[in-house]
């Protein structure tokens, strides 16, 4: 079983999966098996610098659970990651595949460095020798990366390109997230975000917030947030908040999102939007709002600033925003939280669509792709929110009960070997 540091993220993880657990009378064999990692790989290698120096970096591959299929999960580049955190991570994407009715379970990769400071070319030789470290236990039929935090279409498509150059033909289903010149899907690089703004409005609608005209902030105005933010506005949303690691903008009658992202392009941050008042990122949790959307890293929204939510719902961008306190804060208040494992699962869902079209060689169009998505998240949601209504627990709960039901089941299908 993992054992985590007090008050991390992983602590989080497993505190939310022993109390499922708990409510499924899950067998301590099944425990046992479904509180482990299956597999993990840190490897410690080095990389040319531009100035011709040698640098040792450190990198994680975690794959948590394979019982319903490949493992499946991003990789980020961080100057803070941990095994630690790969683990959680790890564990959230199996759940997240099971509560979609996914055929993967779950993994996450990691390598301790700043890609901010890395030349474009310091960037490609750290990919491939981690690519190249990471051969033995990833392909398509085992265990598939994605790009995380950190990394994108370009380091995809050089992970796919040295698997292929070691096998000496090409692999496109190696990994998902690549350019569509290569074998990437329509829609993927929006997924998440597409996914995230069809949760909230959803749960807009079943709580009677007011849809359209629903008042939004998010935190976070990346990959995620920033599409987040984008397709609620062109939903008639109001999105009156959104931040980044500069800080925050706030305007009380909404955001104009085509202007402020042509100002992020221009400038490279939110920061000085026009027309907008600054605020930061503590400021822009407790905004009086319908719906907050933590699109950042975990735990934005802890004990100690919980009470100062005022939202009358959380959807999850990011993966775990919110600690185990802060959860309890937010059921004990009557807050909704849509869980992450339910609200940024488009990501993964058209991943899989990827991974099915390399391996057909068959390739969709981008209305094919999100109606697809679609009809699996609004299934995967109303899954989700039946279970929670039969018993009686918050949609996070359900989620879980759900998830670690489907993969117990597998598990217990499969049975031991030997």
């Amino acid at each position: 079983m993992m054992q985590a540091a007090p008050g991390g993220f992983l602590e989080t993880v497993l505190a939310q999966f022993d109390q499922a657990a708990n409510r499924l009378n899950l067998d301590p064999a099944l425990r046992a098996v479904l509180s482990s990692t299956k597999r993990e790989l840190t490897v410690n290698f080095p990389v040319r610098m531009d100035d011709g120096s040698v640098r040792i970096f450190t990198g994680h591959r975690v794959q948590h659970s394979q019982a319903r299929g490949p493992a499946k999960g991003g990789i980020r580049y961080h100057p803070s990651v941990t095994l630690d955190e790969a683990r959680a991570l790890a564990t959230l994407m199996t759940w997240k595949c099971a509560v979609t009715r996914l055929p993967f379970g779950g993994a996450k990769g990691a390598v301790a460095c700043d890609p901010s400071k890395l030349s474009v070319g310091e960037i490609e030789r750290l990919t491939r020798r981690f690519a190249a470290e990471l051969e033995p236990i990833v392909g398509p039929d085992s265990d598939i990366p994605a790009p995380d935090l950190g990394t994108g279409a370009r380091e995809m498509a050089w992970i796919m390109d040295t698997y292929s150059m070691h096998r000496g033909y090409s692999v496109p289903a190696v990994v998902t997230g690549k350019p569509i010149e290569i074998g990437g899907s329509e829609g993927r690089a929006e997924a998440t975000g597409h996914g995230v703004a069809l949760c909230v409005a959803e749960i807009a609608r079943r709580r009677g917030l007011g849809w359209p005209g629903a008042r939004v902030a998010v935190q976070g105005f990346g990959n995620v947030g920033g599409v987040t933010a984008r397709r609620l506005a062109a939903m008639g949303c109001k999105v009156i908040a959104v931040s980044d690691v500069s800080g925050g903008v706030f305007r009380s009658d909404g955001l104009n999102l085509t202007s402020l992202a042509r100002h992020v392009q221009e400038h490279g941050r939110v920061a000085e939007f026009p027309g907008s008042e600054r605020i930061d990122n503590p400021a822009l949790l407790a905004l009086d709002c319908d719906v907050l959307v933590p699109a950042a890293l975990e735990h934005q929204i802890v004990e100690k600033n919980a009470d100062q939510v005022r939202a009358k719902v959380i959807v999850e961008g990011a993966n775990g925003p919110l600690d185990e306190a802060a959860d309890r804060v937010m059921a004990d208040r009557g807050i909704v939280v849509v869980p992450d494992i339910l609200a940024n699962a488009g990501g993964v869902t058209v991943s899989y669509f990827e991974w099915v079209q390399d391996r057909d060689s068959y390739f969709w169009g981008e209305s094919e792709v999100y109606d697809r998505l679609d009809k699996i998240l609004l299934r995967a949601f109303d899954d989700v929110w039946r279970m929670a209504e039969t018993h009686r627990t918050t949609l996070r709960e359900a989620a879980l009960l759900l998830a670690i039901d489907r993969v117990a089941a597998a598990v217990r299908l499969r049975g031991l070997y030997p």
